[in-house]
């Protein structure tokens, strides 16, 4: 018997040492199974950028930012504020969480946790936070505290629980910003060319988080203790986070080639598609005289000097023109500009060697003259209203191709002092506000503007330029609030999960997400 037992422990402790070396001999030195924190932060970055950028031809079709060229686009559906069935179009968002970030950035902090890398751990949980808030209010309902297990169906949870996720993970960061790394990381923090996304900086990604909660708090107008509570935040919050535009969250890109290009210029391909190509007519309007006016058409007197340097002019005419939904848009220009010398002559945002943003100043300045001005306060709304605009000003100037002429001193006065703008507090409106709002974010703040239509209801009053759908012009006879989760695979493993929450019935991106109602 003594010696049975003794030949089965040789056994066992044989096939042990065996599975260890069969394991040892799938180490390889040169594709670490335990990657670094310092490899996975570029990617990362740049999926923050190429995740916003390729949904943003779903969403500004929602906003009327950005509309189809030809009336037979396929992508039209998205203009009637319907979906495409059977379709990923409208998920790479949705990938970025799960699969881009996902696993890449929980090991980013698991790594920089372990080895009191803590910069790292904070940039990791100030990402984290930001792209579930981006997800939440692009889809309402997410997969939150299941994320990334080894299995086929999750459970979601509603937008209220990953608000609340959000901000403890906001905390989180903030804990690690806190905290004093043992070693010096500057050096691989700093080690790509250009100031991509602060990397290094921290006191600028404790401003990014404080940004984003303001951002978060915003999204509550439609709740009954918004004015008691929430304002109060959004204002604390704006006030902690940028100071001017040299805080801009900006994606930098070299633009040499198209692994390094800009996510919305020509080298990429998302935008000369005709589906996502032109100009809608609300941004054309607020920038030709329809703030607070009738704008002119065409438009002979141009008081806003932002639109020759963010829009293209006609070939025919040189006039500008936009493009509204469901109709062809042929005449309209292509944002990303026309061919010359085997080169697209784009401008703004569209051209290949500039930075993306995910947040500005102008914009959070905008938050906080919203805020105030729901709260009461018109003196403070009006101060960074005008700042706002001031700083947008200079944030386009940044964009200007190196043969057009920049926006002068001379020429933000003469807007200023223009019937465009409110020459005192009291006559402020939330239409002002919101209106700079949209041109502040076009092109690149998408989700943030379709947030802002949804909680004020598409309202003409509150949007004057906003072109009214109504009818067959909408898919289900009304407008859109969320999108439906995109991957077929959700399809084919949560169906169940899916019921749950309607999400099969076609209806389902009718209503409203949490955000967007008076629910607390």
């Amino acid at each position: 018997m003594k010696i049975k037992i003794l030949t089965g422990i040789f056994l066992l402790t044989t096939l042990f040492v065996g599975c260890r070396k069969f394991l040892d001999i799938n180490e390889n030195p040169s594709l670490p199974q335990e990657v670094k924190a310092e490899l996975l932060l570029a990617p990362i970055i740049f999926q923050m950028a190429n995740g916003v950028a390729q949904d943003l031809t779903v969403v500004n079709k929602f906003t009327q930012s950005i509309v189809g060229g030809s009336a037979d686009d396929a992508s039209r559906v998205w203009e009637r504020h319907g979906y495409r069935v059977q379709s990923d179009v409208g998920g790479v968002m949705w990938r970025m969480v799960y699969f881009n970030h996902g696993r890449n950035l929980a090991l980013m902090i698991s790594d920089a946790i372990k080895n009191e890398k803590y910069e790292y751990a904070a940039i990791g949980y100030a990402v984290k936070a930001w792209g579930y808030q981006m997800l939440t209010d692009y889809h309402g309902p997410v997969i939150l505290d299941e994320a990334l297990r080894d299995q086929l169906s999750f459970t979601y949870q509603d937008q209220k629980e990953v608000y609340a996720k959000v901000r403890t993970w906001c905390d989180s960061a903030l804990y690690f910003l806190d905290q004093k790394s043992p070693l010096d990381y500057s050096r691989s923090l700093n080690s790509e060319k250009g100031d991509n996304l602060f990397r290094g900086n921290m006191e600028r990604w404790r401003k990014f988080i404080y940004a984003l909660r303001a951002t978060q708090y915003i999204h509550l107008v439609n709740k009954p203790d918004f004015v008691s509570t929430y304002a109060d935040s959004v204002i604390y919050y704006t006030d902690l986070s940028f100071s001017s535009n040299a805080d801009d969250a900006n994606v930098k890109f070299l633009g040499d080639k198209k692994e390094t290009a800009n996510v919305l210029g020509p080298m990429q391909g998302i935008y000369t598609s005709s589906y996502y190509s032109r100009a809608g007519l609300p941004i054309v309007n607020y920038l030709g005289g329809g703030l607070r006016g009738i704008p002119a058409n065409p438009i002979f007197q141009l008081y806003d000097p932002r639109i020759s340097l963010m829009l293209n002019v006609t070939t025919l005419d040189s006039t500008y023109t936009g493009g509204v939904p469901n109709v062809s848009n042929t005449t309209v220009p292509h944002i990303i500009g026309k061919i010359v010398d085997n080169v697209y002559d784009s401008k703004f945002l569209f051209r290949d060697k500039v930075d993306f943003p995910l947040m500005t100043y102008a914009q959070l300045q905008l938050i906080k003259a919203e805020a105030m001005f729901i709260k009461g306060d018109k003196d403070g709304a009006f101060d960074a209203y005008k700042k706002a605009i001031r700083s947008h000003m200079t944030f386009v100037n940044k964009y200007a191709g190196p043969n057009e002429s920049t926006i002068r001193e001379i020429d933000i006065v003469k807007y200023l002092e223009s019937p465009e703008i409110p020459q005192i507090a009291t006559d402020l409106t939330l239409a002002d506000i919101m209106g700079q709002k949209y041109i502040v974010q076009w092109g690149w703040g998408g989700l943030e503007q379709w947030s802002d239509l949804r909680k004020y209801k598409y309202s003409p009053d509150v949007f004057k330029q906003y072109q009214p759908l109504s009818g067959a012009a909408l898919q289900y006879r009304e407008y859109c609030y969320r999108v439906r989760p995109r991957y077929n695979s959700e399809y084919v493993w949560n169906a169940v999960e899916l019921d749950k929450w309607g999400a099969l019935d076609p209806t389902y991106i009718l209503k409203p997400t949490w955000a967007m109602t008076a629910e607390q």
